[in-house]
């Protein structure tokens, strides 16, 4: 219901239209008309002189009579012009089906360019690598990663596919407007890809999300998308009491619920209980897991409106960029992501293995040094530099789902 109440508010576009054609050409020839046509072509041209001709014993013996130039040097040039016209024809041809190849792949390849720019490929690339590393987190011993546990991850990775999609692309479709003035290289406002496609793709990830973890049984993958496209809708929805991307707060909340709630807790409860048959348990990987992604969904939430200020500004979106200014939001970012190494060094130190000690605080005090020595280079007055800042984040927050299975 939420769905529909959300594609009701969309506005319409025009439907795309594509055509092809078909040339064929069919030459029927019958033995007594052809044969009289190169007589008579023969004749006008002189090759063939013409002689008394007579017929004995028809049908069974039949005789043509007829004196033929000597061809000669003339013969052999004919020859070779026909030959030579048959396959420049043949060569055009397949010309012309290798350039349609060419041209099909082409399109392909540029249809899957688009929809990678749609979906927002580093933020899908970082959640689809974090989800495939969360259901480390229900492994409790080596014999866990079993074919049946590679079943569960490729599960996982549909539904998590259909998370991100119909996220990315629910916002675009909402914030037309508002990302003609903060991203015009997006590809609804470009023109590479019409917004009736864009609600194709949209409704096709919503509607795939649901059914596939009803026909594979998985009740954990069912409600945590149900959950995730929820949130999804009240964030971007102008409806009331929706749009909840228009306040600080609401945001956060909403970045917290869904990256360190909803997608970690469903894919570790589908591996735990659909996939080994354990009983519900909450592991120290998932509570670690949990954590650090807490801090990132805030971090992502509050960073990612300060190049967007312009735009947010002009359709009255409160964020706390406009609030507190943009040098003073990117540095609470800078301090959240030290806080957050910090707190990893020490719960790394209290596990009872040394490795994890060593791993813990010698990875994230890397990772510590990394963030200081890029903050202090930004030019907080650069669009462009303050977003490759922001991808930076989402490299970090990459990088974590690496370390988080280790923390036991």
């Amino acid at each position: 219901m939420s769905f529909v109440l959300a594609a009701a508010s969309l506005p319409k576009a025009p439907a795309l239209t594509s055509g092809m054609y078909i040339c064929f050409l069919e030459l029927i020839t019958k033995g007594s008309h052809l044969s009289s046509h190169v007589t008579t072509l023969w004749h006008k041209t002189g090759i063939i002189k013409k002689e008394p001709c007579s017929m004995k014993s028809w049908p069974q013996n039949l005789k043509l009579h007829c004196k033929v130039k000597d061809f000669g040097p003339r013969c052999e040039e004919r020859k070779r012009k026909y030959v030579m016209n048959a396959a420049s024809e043949k060569s055009n041809e397949y010309e012309i089906q290798d350039q349609d190849k060419k041209n099909s792949l082409g399109s392909l390849l540029n249809a899957l360019h688009v929809f990678f720019k749609f979906i927002r490929p580093i933020a899908t690339l970082s959640l689809l690598l974090g989800a495939s590393l969360t259901t480390l987190t229900a492994v409790e011993k080596f014999s866990d990663l079993s074919p049946a546990y590679f079943t569960g991850l490729l599960q996982v990775l549909v539904v998590a596919s259909c998370m991100q999609i119909f996220m990315a692309g629910l916002n675009q479709l909402y914030d037309v407007e508002i990302d003609k003035i903060n991203k015009p290289y997006l590809p609804l406002i470009s023109g590479e890809l019409s917004f009736k496609n864009g609600v194709i793709i949209v409704a096709s990830s919503f509607i795939v999300g649901h059914l596939f973890p009803l026909i594979i049984g998985s009740w954990p993958l069912f409600w945590s998308f149900v959950f995730s496209s929820s949130l999804a809708i009240a964030y971007c929805a102008d409806l009331p009491l929706l749009r909840w991307k228009r306040y600080s707060a609401l945001t956060a909340l909403n970045y917290v619920t869904d990256l360190a709630g909803v997608k970690p807790l469903g894919f570790f409860l589908h591996m735990q209980t659909y996939v080994f048959k354990r009983p519900v348990t909450f592991s120290r990987p998932l509570l670690f897991c949990m954590a650090m992604s807490s801090v990132f969904a805030i971090i992502i939430a509050i960073f990612k409106d300060i190049p967007d200020m312009e735009g947010d500004e002009k359709f009255g979106i409160k964020s706390l960029s406009s609030h507190l200014g943009q040098k003073r939001v990117f540095w609470i970012c800078v301090s959240l992501l030290q806080t957050a190494y910090g707190g990893a060094i020490f719960m790394g130190a209290l596990s009872p293995f040394i490795w994890v000690k060593i791993v813990m605080g010698l990875g994230h005090g890397i990772l510590a040094s990394l963030v200081w020595h890029y903050a202090k280079s930004v030019d907080l007055k650069s669009n462009p530099a303050i977003q490759s800042f922001y991808v930076f984040i989402w490299k970090l927050f990459t990088i974590e789902y690496f370390l988080i299975p280790l923390f036991r």
